[in-house]
């Protein structure tokens, strides 16, 4: 038998004073009540209560190992209930991993929204270009960008969907007259970004009219990080493929212009990626639930606002 669920026996045992009455309240045997306690001593070799036709006696041994027994029943029946409720209300420390781009422009402002809605949860932010190991690195969620995620025993939700645009400065245009069609693009410095997300190699660009591909030759700026796609864009440095939400602030006072305003690249898919479908804690619930709603519904809004289709999640 369980060692706990006999310790448990002899307990109530002792607080009950019978083994009838402590059969009866948990519906069983005198027999399955008399047995848990003898098996109990047994393993411990020490007489913990004395057996007579009419009454029990409780030995010193019995006393002492019944005052610790219950102290650590308590410590179980707490940390059951702590587990429980992780499954219920969100609480603890929360580890988030994100690329850089969306992570200090929304996921950020996300986080805070979060903390503020459960003030028991402590937020750790991570942010760097790569897909890390949840489980080495005892990340709760991280917060992918891509059009489709490798098979993986990992778990995802989608919560937006990412377009970038084709934007540059105000200067660099006003010496280099803004494109007419993709064709055009040939003829300009392109600024490329190369990350684990976007591929500096090929633009693949969407419009009512269709997909074409442009595939930038000749001198060109590449970068890493959609900020410093910003920075360089707007020092003047050429058109260069952004996200919407890296440039929606800078398109919106001036300093950068959408270029070729009828094209976007094809959508890539924002997910909440995390380690285990089963008895996932309240803290990432909650937390992919404010991912979907502030951070989802402000990629809709940018997207409406660029003119660009928009998807439900």
């Amino acid at each position: 038998m369980d060692k706990v669920y006999n310790m448990s026996i002899f307990a109530k045992v002792v607080e009950m004073g019978s083994f009838t009455a402590v059969a009866n309240h948990l519906d069983t045997t005198v027999g399955n009540i008399s047995r848990a306690v003898s098996v109990l001593e047994q393993n411990l070799d020490t007489r913990l209560l004395q057996r007579s036709t009419r009454r029990l006696l409780i030995t010193d041994a019995g006393r002492r190992f019944y005052e610790r027994s219950i102290a650590i029943l308590a410590d179980i029946e707490q940390a059951e209930a702590e587990a429980r409720d992780a499954q219920l209300e969100p609480r603890g420390k929360l580890r988030v991993h994100t690329v850089p781009g969306i992570g200090r422009r929304l996921v950020a402002r996300a986080a805070l929204a979060y903390r503020r809605a459960y003030p028991d949860v402590s937020v750790d932010l991570l942010l760097s270009q790569r897909m890390p190991n949840l489980l080495e690195e005892q990340l709760d969620v991280a917060v992918v960008i891509a059009r489709t995620l490798p098979d993986s025993a990992y778990v995802s939700q989608k919560i937006g969907v990412s377009h970038c645009i084709l934007a540059a400065s105000p200067a660099y245009l006003a010496q280099h007259p803004a494109p007419e069609g993709p064709e055009d693009l040939a003829e300009h410095t392109c600024v490329l970004l190369g990350t684990v997300d976007y591929s500096p190699d090929e633009w693949c660009l969407e419009s009512a009219g269709g997909r074409v591909v442009h595939r930038p030759t000749g001198p060109h700026f590449g970068v890493n990080d959609m900020d410093a796609m910003s920075t360089t864009l707007k020092d003047g440095a050429g058109i260069g493929l952004i996200a919407a939400f890296s440039a929606i602030d800078d398109l919106r006072i001036g300093s950068l212009v959408r270029v070729l305003p009828q094209y976007h690249t094809y959508e890539r898919n924002v997910y909440a990626v995390y380690s285990s479908r089963r008895f996932v804690d309240a803290k990432i619930k909650r937390f992919i639930d404010v991912l979907k709603v502030d951070v989802g519904g402000e990629l809709n809004a940018y997207a409406a606002e660029l003119g660009i289709g928009i998807e439900q999640v």
